[in-house]
């Protein structure tokens, strides 16, 4: 049976009783209908599943942690950060959705010269809270107790500019010189690009072959930005992670 899991902002601990926030509250009692009493699993991010007991008093949806479990295991040997060119609309949430189902250790929503995405400082907070919440609703589902880091959104040049050595950097590209097959035979941290709708910029290129990235080719056929992010981590997984 599937396990029911609801994120908690909160310390676990055996013994404690916490309030549910509103979102996961109404997910459980009101979609999925779970009576008082019912065995749910909480996280809140620090690598463990933590199990329980619903209960409904009045207006309050609280959470009786009964025990916590061992780290939990949904989580890949491979870190990557995708830096993600903001896509219009719901294709940016699935690609963050897949990410996450995928393993992905961190998330950089950027602007490119060619996104189409402009964002004020009240919208940006907006957009910001809604795709954590993408985030957390896919960690639920997909069993991490790990919450993936998700950053404000950066210019892309000022944010390659600014990266800290070690991870391996790739930026998707059709015309890549570089292949999967000829990447390091052992990774175990990569920092990874992909554009927006209408592809990296050669500005955008120039950027990030001054700070070390090497552009990568996934093949003969072009893959939309929806696409491309998540076909890039499974086949990182699958060559260095924990997609067998």
């Amino acid at each position: 049976m599937r396990r029911v899991r609801a994120f908690v902002d909160t310390p676990l601990a055996p013994g404690a009783t916490v309030a549910l926030p509103r979102f996961a509250a109404e997910h459980l009692v009101r979609v999925l209908r779970l009576p008082d009493g019912a065995a749910v699993t909480c996280f809140n991010g620090d690598g463990h599943d933590y199990a329980g007991t619903l209960r409904l008093q009045g207006r309050e949806v609280l959470f009786a942690c009964a025990q916590a479990g061992p780290p939990a295991a949904a989580e890949s040997p491979l870190r990557v950060t995708l830096a993600q060119c903001i896509a219009r609309g719901e294709k940016m949430d699935g690609v963050i959705q897949k990410a996450v189902e995928l393993g992905v250790a961190a998330i950089v929503p950027l602007v490119s010269e060619r996104t189409e995405v402009r964002l004020d400082a009240e919208r940006e907070a907006r957009r910001v809270a809604h795709w954590r919440g993408v985030v957390l609703s896919a960690c639920e589902q997909c069993g991490r107790a790990n919450v993936p880091d998700l950053q404000a959104p950066r210019a892309l040049p000022d944010w390659a500019s600014q990266l800290p050595a070690g991870p391996l950097r790739l930026a998707l590209a059709p015309d890549g010189d570089l292949r999967l097959s000829e990447l390091p035979v052992a990774i175990d941290d990569v920092v990874a690009v992909v554009g927006p709708e209408g592809g990296l910029s050669d500005r955008d290129l120039a950027a990030l072959d001054a700070a070390g990235f090497r552009r990568l080719t996934l093949g003969p056929r072009v893959l939309r930005t929806e696409t491309a992010g998540p076909a890039l981590l499974a086949a990182l997984q699958a060559r260095d992670g924990d997609l067998a």
